[in-house]
């Protein structure tokens, strides 16, 4: 899969409240570079306390539930584009979507 805008995820992890999460996203990133999903199932069969949201959208829990990712996934392309990366306090916050 080719992420769009590994930049944001490379700014919250160069913040230092944040540097912890730098190794569990450059591991996400990995995993999502290396995969072919094509469904959401797919997607739940790899991470299982991941959740599935309308519009193509997946939340991701990263660094054992401490941070949330979510992304969007166009998957007849292959393309995942990076929508938020965040705390829970800071994901309780936005519209999930919506972002």
């Amino acid at each position: 899969m080719r992420i769009i805008s590994r930049k944001t995820l490379k700014e919250f992890y160069k913040r230092p409240e944040y540097r912890d999460s730098k190794p569990h996203l450059e591991a996400w990133c990995a995993e999502a570079r290396n995969a072919a999903w094509r469904t959401p199932a797919e997607i739940k069969q790899q991470y299982a306390s991941g959740s599935v949201i309308h519009n193509n959208r997946f939340v991701f829990n990263i660094a054992g539930n401490k941070y949330r990712l979510i992304v969007k996934i166009h998957y007849n392309t292959g393309v995942i584009y990076i929508r938020f990366i965040g705390t829970h306090a800071q994901y309780d916050q936005i519209d999930v979507e919506t972002i």
